[in-house]
């Protein structure tokens, strides 16, 4: 989780609110020197760069190779399934996931993926290896939300196979290990050998501040031509990244019995802290950039008769213009500061997690983006495309490095005791994984 704790001693006679913005340098990554801070939606490809990209798709599920590929996984699909029910029983919050991550890097040895590993964070990482000193990353997300681990705990089975569903807690984000690791099967079996490295990676700790995808993009930033975050079937595509800072504002105030008088108080601090920042002009003047501003939770106190000495509130801040996030966050600043100052309340900033966003000029048009939207429509979906994902991906985004994420369906019911994954939309995703492995494994 990234969290930068600064200092909270004041001056008692100044009271000044202190504001960490030194925090902002645990931020996943800096920009880029390419990467456009607002996001602009860029010129739709052209109808004749449509339709070469669609006949590259046909004629590459059309070979040899690739066709066996693609037989394979629809042979596999019990076994996938198997799969996924195996590591969907292992219980996996984020910053627990070792035993899913050995479980994941002994079925990436037993299909044939080569220099597996699974590290400190715990990443798991397996290649097949091709002939350039190029990678192209596949990326899937290890970890669950620990309220998928509280259902895992008090299942009373195994996930089981509903039709076309696999139903039980933990399969739903796992899903997109077992495709990934699926399409990595097949292209083994067939016999496909790229011309850049293939990798495959499980990374760990999405969901507390893209731990597991910071160490990977560190290892492969270099030689990546690309990174696919697997979120689902493609039936969603995004190409651009929209930052999102999560803040805790915390407030300090003395203690003390209601008969000693309800002030200072650092409810009325958070109170008109929350007020004041809820409005804030930004959202309406920078809504052309997706701008939001909210706060969802609210903690102090605990009995009737005393009033608390600490509390804190949740600041989410988004928008695809990281200047107007630093904007948001100098006007927040000086808004605590008045209140600060009116209430007697100490009032700091302490970010609890930062993820970058970003946007690379001509995203929309290149062959990333194109190849994908192009397989997502071979394999019968209509593809949505934008340029606002918020996902690993935004780790590779932020710092100029191409990347898309492939978002859709994956089931239903998450983070609850009926949490299914949708088995169909699973093989989908295998299959549109060795697509972009077929098409852009083997581009110069």
């Amino acid at each position: 989780m990234c969290r930068c704790n600064g200092s909270r001693v004041l001056n008692r006679s100044t009271r000044f609110i202190q504001i960490v913005f030194s925090a902002l340098a645990c931020t996943v990554v800096f920009l880029g020197p390419h990467v456009q801070a607002k996001g602009i939606q860029v010129q739709e490809p052209t109808s004749s760069n449509q339709t070469t990209t669609h006949s590259t798709v046909a004629t590459t599920a059309e070979e040899t190779i690739i066709a066996t590929a693609l037989e394979h996984l629809h042979e596999q699909r019990l076994t996938t399934a198997s799969f996924l029910s195996q590591i969907a029983t292992i219980v996996s919050p984020s910053g627990h996931e070792r035993e899913r991550a050995k479980a994941v890097a002994q079925k990436m040895r037993a299909v044939g993926l080569e220099s597996v590993v699974v590290d400190d964070t715990p990443n798991v990482i397996g290649v097949i290896p091709g002939r350039s000193e190029k990678s192209l990353v596949f990326v899937a997300t290890l970890d669950d939300l620990a309220t998928v681990a509280i259902h895992q705990k008090a299942a009373t089975e195994p996930p089981r196979i509903d039709g076309n569903r696999l139903v039980g807690p933990g399969t739903n984000t796992s899903s997109t290990s077992a495709a990934i690791l699926a399409a990595a099967a097949a292209l083994i079996t067939a016999g496909f050998q790229p011309q850049h490295d293939l990798v495959f990676a499980a990374v760990a700790q999405e969901e507390t501040g893209l731990v597991g995808m910071q160490a990977l993009y560190k290892q492969y930033k270099d030689r990546a031509i690309g990174f696919i975050d697997v979120l689902g079937d493609g039936r969603r595509i995004s190409y651009g990244a929209i930052g999102i800072h999560w803040w805790k504002i915390i407030a300090e105030g003395p203690p003390g019995h209601s008969l000693s008088g309800g002030l200072p108080n650092v409810n009325q601090g958070i109170a008109r802290a929350v007020d004041r920042i809820l409005q804030l002009p930004h959202p309406e003047t920078y809504s052309d950039s997706r701008t939001v501003i909210n706060v969802s939770v609210l903690q102090s106190g605990s009995v009737f008769n005393h009033k608390p000495s600490t509390g804190w509130f949740s600041l989410d801040i988004r928008s695809l213009d990281n200047k107007v996030i630093q904007i948001i966050e100098t006007a927040v600043q000086a808004e605590l500061l008045q209140v600060s100052q009116e209430t007697g309340i100490t009032l700091t900033m302490e970010a609890f997690q930062l993820t970058p966003g970003g946007q690379i000029p001509g995203a929309r048009m290149s062959r990333l983006v194109t190849t994908a939207e192009a397989i997502a429509k071979y394999l019968g979906l209509e593809p949505t495309v934008s340029n606002r994902g918020s996902s690993n991906m935004n780790v590779a985004i932020g710092n100029g490095t191409p990347a898309i994420g492939l978002g859709g369906s994956r089931g239903g019911d998450r983070a609850q005791s009926t949490e299914w994954a949708d088995i169909s939309a699973m093989m989908r995703t295998a299959s549109h994984v060795v697509l972009l492995a077929a098409i852009l494994g083997m581009s110069d």
